[in-house]
């Protein structure tokens, strides 16, 4: 009876490891990226999977790392993000 019981709960266990992570907080992906966005941006970035999250305004894309899928800020050449709109002073400084 303990068997039986095990199998389904398994299989929830099992599947809900497989659910996407770190992509539940912003809108949907942008099709069309506007070319002064792809111009700025640094290489080595997703820029199929770009979206504005509207807690900051900022570009943010999809990485697929090794162990998890997260959300990164799409940043320029020079490691600054790439933001709808100007950064507030107490983002900038993180206070």
């Amino acid at each position: 009876m303990k068997f039986q019981m095990i199998w389904p709960l398994a299989l929830t266990v099992l599947l809900g490891a497989c659910a996407e992570t770190g992509t539940g907080a912003g809108g949907t992906p942008i099709r069309n990226l506007p070319e002064e966005v792809v111009a700025m941006a640094a290489p080595n970035q997703d820029l199929t999977s770009v979206r504005i999250l509207p807690e900051d305004g900022c570009y943010w894309y999809r990485h697929v790392g090794p162990v998890e899928t997260t959300l990164l800020p799409l940043r320029n050449a020079a490691g600054q993000p790439i933001c709808t709109r100007p950064q507030s002073d107490t983002t900038a400084t993180g206070a």
